[in-house]
């Protein structure tokens, strides 16, 4: 695997195996307690994918198989001087350059006029209420770690995230006052 094709799902792996040694199925659960499926898109099978990719580029290495009554066996895996070199260039590249991910909302509203009014006005106030309830989950999921004394470094992500929903609920909110008022012409 390329430095720069690491895959999101193998920077949340890496980034895992830097706090301990673990399983793939281990990896999920926690990837899944920590609601991580907000940030990258994650199923197990993928996940025992992207853990062998990762194996056969020098990133990871089996530390061990351990077996649980009647489960099948379960390879231990943990990260190398390798891993975590690829993991720190991986990061600060997304960190330092802006990416066009293409998201799907600039398109529709770029595209919007050719629906009715009406229909659009009434598609937007169904978004914001969605919007409203993912910035409500994150609020609660701040306040629960924050109960916890987990540092939040290790949650800045839903700050962000917080910041971002909040932006587009009120840019939503200005389009839907500017077009029901008759201030942008449809």
């Amino acid at each position: 695997m390329a430095r720069a094709a690491l895959t999101p799902l193998g920077v949340a792996a890496l980034a895992l195996l830097v706090e301990a040694p673990m399983h793939p199925y281990e990896m999920y659960q926690l990837l899944m307690a920590r609601h991580e499926d907000r940030l990258v898109k994650v199923r197990p099978g993928t996940l025992y994918h992207a853990v062998g990719r990762l194996e056969e580029s020098g990133f990871v290495e089996a530390t061990g198989i351990d077996r649980a009554g009647n489960r099948p066996e379960r390879t231990t895996y943990r990260i190398t001087g390798a891993g975590r070199e690829a993991l720190t260039e991986r990061l600060k590249n997304m960190l330092a350059e802006p990416v066009n991910e293409y998201p799907s909302f600039p398109h529709a509203i770029a595209e919007a006029h050719n629906l009715p009014s009406g229909v659009v006005l009434e598609l937007l106030d169904h978004r914001v209420a969605n919007l409203q309830k993912q910035l409500d989950f994150l609020l609660r999921g701040e306040e629960a770690v924050a109960a916890k004394g987990v540092e939040p470094k290790f949650w800045i992500d839903i700050k962000y995230q917080q910041s971002m929903l909040r932006t587009e609920i009120d840019w939503i909110r200005g389009f839907r006052n500017d077009l029901r008022s008759g201030q942008l012409p449809w």
